[in-house]
């Protein structure tokens, strides 16, 4: 479950302390934005600020707080202050201004639409032993996957909040239903259909150019002989130097389908920051 939908589901039973990084100077161990809940005698939030003493020193503030909420006394100033540096044991030399509030069930619609990140779409073409991997790896992170295959019966029983499964048959069908700025993996159970796939991409590409990022699994023999494909369909070198084949972070050469997928999915991370 994810952390969000899980603080959701347990403030409808009991109040929390929330505790968000309301803005930022220098450097600091998270962005504004970032966030943990505690609740009323637990040791462990739900979400992180960043670690180390800042946090510590968050959750004893925040179940302090929390205490005061159920006891009925007066707030304190919703927003403190905290200098990194050696009053905290941390040298990172920023200040952080956190923000305490204790939040209830009421509170669950309105956090639902303040907390919740932003999804970046990805579009993932192909259920092999690749695919799964990739699908695992990306579902704690912020994307929003449409996974598809031609083949039925290939997706798990079980997927992320976040997972869409499509059944497509031809697969490359799917391509111009894509959400705008998806990422696209292309990594089909065939030569064949992946060089439909990336043909299709190239296609929308030339009507609209709303894919920032069409990666391909393969050598780059595998890329040489698409691009001679390719050529001959019509497509241009300009137009082919959108593709990205080899996909994945350089400099990792393991083979196994989780390593490819998280040198995959930091390709992509390196992607959305750049959007």
């Amino acid at each position: 479950m994810a952390v969000l939908d899980c603080l959701l589901q347990r403030i409808e039973a009991a109040p929390a302390c929330l505790v968000t990084v309301e803005s930022t100077q220098g450097s600091v161990p998270r962005e504004s934005g970032a966030w943990m809940a505690l609740f009323a005698a637990e040791q462990e939030p739900l979400g992180t600020i960043g670690g180390g003493h800042l946090e510590l020193q968050a959750m004893q503030e925040a179940q302090e707080r929390l205490a005061d909420h159920l006891a009925g006394r007066p707030e304190r100033p919703a927003v403190v202050r905290r200098a990194l540096g050696p009053s905290l044991g941390q040298c990172c030399g920023g200040v952080v201004h956190l923000r305490f509030e204790c939040v209830t069930a009421a509170d669950a619609p309105a956090l639902r639409k303040r907390l919740a990140p932003r999804m970046h779409p990805v579009a993932l073409f192909g259920g092999g032993h690749v695919g799964h991997a990739l699908a695992r790896v990306l579902a704690p992170l912020p994307f929003a996957l449409h996974w598809i295959d031609s083949r039925e019966g290939v997706f798990p029983s079980r997927v992320d909040a976040d997972t869409l499964c499509e059944h497509s048959d031809p697969v490359q069908a799917a391509v111009p239903t894509l959400a705008p700025q998806s990422c696209v993996l292309i990594m089909s159970f065939s030569h064949a259909e992946d060089l439909d796939i990336v043909a299709a991409c190239l296609l929308r590409q030339r009507e609209r150019r709303d894919l920032p990022f069409i990666g391909l699994i393969g050598s780059r023999t595998k890329w040489a002989t698409f691009s001679h494909r390719l050529q001959a369909r019509g497509f241009s070198e300009l137009e082919l130097a959108q593709v990205t084949c080899p996909i994945g972070v350089p400099g990792i050469t393991g083979k196994e389908p989780e390593v490819i997928a998280v040198a995959v999915a930091a390709q992509l991370l390196q992607r959305v920051e750049a959007i």
